[in-house]
């Protein structure tokens, strides 16, 4: 989201003064900021209120992740040696359910690696 990021910055703003407003931690601003995880719209009124600007000024929005296939198979048994069937394949899941999934998982990516420094502690005793 590189509009809020140039005017948070501009306006003098840190991501964890922006990360307290939105009652969050800076991991997860961060995270929204770069577009990685969702800008609801309650805090885009947040955001756009803090750093006093219009909505419009600071939303981008974000590609959609549904991902669509084609496919062509040939069909053997038709008359015709050339004919083929097209098939259009969609993946249709909620962007919130992505989302969630992509927080869980930079959730357990930490504490792995806590974990992972915990262990090594623990090697050296």
């Amino acid at each position: 989201m590189e509009k809020l990021r140039t005017i948070r910055k501009q306006k003098g703003y840190t991501q964890q003064q922006i990360a307290d407003i939105l009652a969050t931690d800076v991991s997860n601003y961060s995270r929204k900021e770069s577009g990685d995880v969702r800008i609801f719209d309650d805090e885009w009124e947040k955001l756009a209120r803090a750093l006093n600007v219009s909505v419009e000024d600071i939303r981008e929005e974000r590609v959609s992740q549904t991902q669509n296939q084609n496919s062509t198979l040939n069909d053997s048994s038709s008359l015709n040696d050339n004919a083929s069937i097209n098939y259009n394949l969609f993946c249709n899941v909620p962007n919130y359910l992505l989302e969630n999934q992509q927080e869980y998982i930079n959730l357990l990516k930490e504490q792995i690696k806590a974990l992972k420094a915990e262990n090594e502690k623990l090697k050296k005793r």
